[in-house]
């Protein structure tokens, strides 16, 4: 009848089985060449497609479910939280941002405790220590919401995080391992360098602690990436298409990124017009409300001034302090943050 014909095009069912003698249905054609095909007006070709679908999905409801993965890895979510916070920066989209916020309070209220990360939770149980790859991908995500949105308390979690890297996982020899020194006994305690499906952990650590040390000036900091690199400069060598992870963050050890404080002094979205909104990944940009103080390192000296204020460095040098928002977008459109 017409209802098979046009799903018959659509799904592929008039073409050779496509999985072990059966079919598993795609989507072939558009509705016009269905149409064109079948000679069913279009406006009805909808409607029989739509009857075809219930159809199938019914003779599918017959058949056991696959089980479903719930669990919640601190690791996955971290990328996401990431990802959500860069979509929402990017595409100026508060919707984004809510989500990742609420994955990242999930973390801490369900994944942190004492002092450190449980790696998973399933049915509201957080079990198994955490690794490398959960602590290092949290604290990169929570660098990205900090562009978002200035919290300094989120600031005080990533430094949390990161202490614990360094206490409890780093190698004397550089680089980290990937279970913390407490962890239960294993055969082998691996130190992931290479990139996978995910990036290795020790390339985002050495991309996190170099731009944690530029933010703040912890000498601890530049001193982790500089012994993850050296650790890993042999293996990059002989294999730089599976480091790429490494690769980028050695680029921005020779090369650092810029690092933008503005203190907008009131003047937020004038500060923000001359920034700009063009996604800029070699630059961390930081909007601090003139209210916050108490903050931690080389954050201390970016005081407000007046009308606003913006601090641009590229590694430790840095331009002096920019007083009007015309200044910083002239800069910016430079491409230099060389400087005393």
């Amino acid at each position: 009848d017409d209802e098979y014909s046009v799903a018959a095009v659509r799904f592929g069912f008039n073409r050779e089985a496509n999985f072990e003698g059966r079919w598993n249905p795609h989507v072939y054609e558009t509705l016009e060449t269905v149409a064109e095909k079948t000679g069913v007006d279009s406006t009805r070709v909808q409607t029989l497609l739509g009857t075809a679908r219930d159809k199938l999905f019914a003779a599918r409801e017959q058949r056991v479910r696959p089980g479903r993965d719930d669990k919640v890895l601190v690791s996955w979510n971290a990328l996401m939280i990431k990802g959500m916070a860069q979509a929402a920066r990017v595409f100026d989209e508060p919707d984004y941002f809510k989500s990742s916020q609420h994955a990242l309070d999930f973390i801490r209220t369900t994944l942190w405790s004492e002092g450190r990360l449980f790696a998973t939770c399933k049915d509201g149980r957080a079990h198994l220590p955490a690794y490398l790859d959960d602590y290092v991908f949290l604290i990169d995500a929570i660098l990205e919401r900090l562009q978002v949105h200035w919290d300094s308390d989120e600031l005080v979690f990533a430094q949390q995080l990161a202490d614990v890297v360094l206490e409890h996982f780093a190698d004397p020899a550089g680089g980290f391992w990937f279970t913390a020194d407490d962890h239960e006994n294993l055969i082998q305690r691996p130190k992931p360098l290479g990139d996978d499906a995910m990036p290795a952990g020790n390339a985002v650590a050495a991309k996190v602690f170099g731009r944690l040390a530029h933010l703040l000036g912890d000498a601890r900091y530049s001193d982790a990436v500089e012994g993850t690199l050296k650790a890993a400069w042999e293996y990059i060598q002989q294999g730089p298409y599976g480091h790429t992870g490494l690769l980028l963050a050695l680029e921005e050890y020779l090369n650092p990124v810029e690092t933008l404080i503005v203190r907008p002094g009131g003047n937020e979205a004038v500060w923000r017009q001359a920034v700009g909104d063009d996604y800029t990944p070699r630059r961390m940009v930081f909007f601090i409300p003139d209210e916050i103080c108490n903050l931690p390192g080389l954050l201390a000296g970016r005081k407000p001034q007046g009308a606003g204020v913006a601090y641009l460095c590229q590694g430790t040098q840095c331009l002096p302090s920019i007083n009007h928002p015309d200044q910083l977008r002239e800069q910016l459109g430079s491409g230099s943050s060389e400087g005393d």
